[in-house]
């Protein structure tokens, strides 16, 4: 395979790091306690549920290709769009994040493992039998759940075929086995982070990609209990008869949607704080500039955190909320820009006049930081109440989703692993492949979701199978940035495969970037420093530094 990505020097210790790597490659398959390996069991694992969800989301496209519901039955047509949102959420972007974060946080600390290694691995080994558990649902006689990702009863809770073992009884178990992988890694993330750091390595000293784990962790476990507590009593509803939920027997389903979504709307920046803090280790090292702000980014992620406890509301505009708490919540959530936005002032205020090094990791952080902002606007527009009643429940909100759960998230997760993937493997990707990835990625995500506004200003509604005639143009330049976002992915897994077995050694720092990662060797060892580092340097120190930058390596 040609390779065109940037190398530096360092190789023979590389090298060896990388045979010993090759040695233990078994361990990948094992219950390891090691932070490294089940980080990589994370991230190999999601990214196979994220195939399996793309491929849901790509049926569901082919079926809104023309106007009649006439690929798939409408049972299965719910149970995919279902399956499609729960994957996604809860089986690749939050454990994905979750395997990235134990690869890197204890490296960027300079602590030698997590804080409970034991619990570190059984928080793993809950997700591929959860994940494979709810798949299996389509294999029973009534198929998978098929009340949406929210689940909202009293849809969630009608059993049509009277059998305990149904779709929505395995889609409930499987969300809570995951949940409690959540639970015990957000315990697990938060003990590191505060009592593990290396000395000098102050709470402003961590990289940004520490401190929004952090923020996130706090999240998960303050929110989640909520949306636990709320399956169990939908479980309860389902299987054994009682009322929590059901309207006609004096149940309240409000209740359910204010207990879910006091956790699900905090999830979104559980999944987007991480990304952030993505951005704010590629922009600098690729710009050659010093992060703008850094105090005031490190502190804005907190801020996030905190206000997104108050913005659940927004979500149930039209479900009989009074006014006074429309106009609180509209408040809250349009306060969620703050923050926010000091965090895109930094990122813009970063590369202004910084020598941009246009490689594919910087690509897909530029890439997804553009449409993290198109998403953030549609978003602010959704905080308002008037507007919200008005494209309550179309497609204008799917299209405002995925540009940030797909084409802010994931772009963020595409360029982590081309940052990291020196690091972690010992081989540097070929740069070539990498481009074309990004290329396609992005032409196939703004096909996809940019005419989901259109169609849903024009009052198509989601969650169905059929529509009227009058949307198919936008639907069909949806449906073929769809599927071209799905081919996008097979240079990406060609790219990861061939670099592995075929590309170039890297060295310990092929970008000459900072942080305590880039200063043990290229993949790290078993205990990840011969010694523990002390931290005399803030971070992302780029000036003053040698002027050595990504390019320059390749001539090294």
């Amino acid at each position: 395979m040609t390779n065109n990505s940037i190398e530096g020097s360092g190789t023979s210790e590389s090298e060896n790091s990388h045979n010993n790597l090759g040695t233990h490659w078994r361990e990948y398959f094992s219950f390891s306690k090691d932070h490294k390996v089940i980080g990589v069991q994370y991230m190999v694992t999601t990214f196979i549920f994220f195939l399996i969800g793309g491929l849901l989301a790509m049926i569901i496209r082919g079926e809104l290709v023309t106007p009649e519901s006439n690929l798939v039955d409408r049972s299965l047509y719910n149970g995919l769009f279902t399956l499609h949102g729960t994957v996604m959420i809860f089986l690749w972007i939050i454990p994905f994040m979750a395997g990235l974060a134990n690869y890197l946080v204890p490296l960027m600390i300079g602590a030698k493992d997590m804080a409970f290694p034991l619990l570190n691995a059984i928080a793993f080994w809950i997700i591929p039998p959860a994940g494979i558990l709810l798949l299996s649902s389509f294999l029973l006689p009534n198929g998978p759940a098929q009340a949406g990702w929210w689940s909202y009863p009293p849809i969630s809770i009608q059993n049509s075929s009277g059998n305990l073992l149904n779709g929505e009884f395995i889609w409930i178990l499987s969300v809570i086995l995951l949940g409690i992988s959540s639970i015990i890694g957000g315990v697990n993330f938060i003990t590191t982070i505060v009592w593990m750091r290396a000395p000098g390595m102050t709470f402003f000293r961590m990289p940004l990609f520490v401190w929004t784990v952090l923020s996130a962790q706090i999240l998960q476990l303050f929110c989640l209990p909520s949306l636990t507590g709320a399956l169990i009593l939908l479980f309860f509803d389902l299987s054994f008869g009682t009322n929590f939920f059901k309207p006609l027997q004096n149940g309240d389903p409000i209740i359910y949607q204010h207990l879910f979504w006091f956790y699900s709307h905090p999830a979104v920046y559980v999944m987007a704080l991480p990304p952030f803090g993505i951005f704010s280790e590629i922009l600098p090292a690729f710009s050659r500039n010093p992060l703008f702000g850094y105090r005031s980014v490190a502190i804005a992620s907190f801020g996030i955190a905190l206000v997104s406890i108050f913005v659940w509301v927004h979500h149930m505009f039209t479900s009989a909320t009074p006014d006074w708490m429309r106009i609180l919540f509209m408040a809250s959530s349009m306060l969620v820009a703050i923050p926010t936005g000091v965090k895109v002032f930094a990122w813009t205020a970063t590369i202004w006049n910084g020598r941009l090094h246009l490689l594919t990791p910087m690509l897909f952080a530029l890439g997804g930081v553009v449409m993290f902002i198109l998403g953030g606007i549609t978003g602010v527009m959704l905080s308002s109440v008037p507007f919200d009643i008005h494209v309550n429940n179309t497609y204008f909100v799917v299209g405002h989703f995925h540009y940030i759960v797909h084409n802010t998230i994931t772009m963020a997760i595409f360029a982590a692993i081309y940052f990291w993937f020196p690091k972690i493997t010992g081989r540097m990707y070929a740069e070539g492949w990498g481009k074309l990835h990004f290329l396609l990625t992005f032409i196939g995500a703004n096909l996809t979701f940019f005419p989901m506004h259109a169609v849903g200003l024009q009052g198509m509604l989601r969650r169905i199978s059929s529509y009227d005639p009058r949307y198919q143009g936008w639907n069909v330049i949806a449906s073929l940035g769809a599927f071209l976002l799905g081919m996008a992915t097979l240079p990406f897994i060609a790219n990861m495969i061939g670099s592995l077995l075929l590309g170039s050694k890297a060295s310990d720092n092929p970008w000459h970037a900072t942080g305590l990662e880039w200063k043990t060797s290229s993949p790290p060892p078993r205990e990840n420093f011969e010694e523990i580092p002390v931290v005399t340097e803030p971070p992302y120190n780029y000036d003053g530094r040698s002027r050595s930058t990504p390019e320059a390596a390749t001539q090294e």
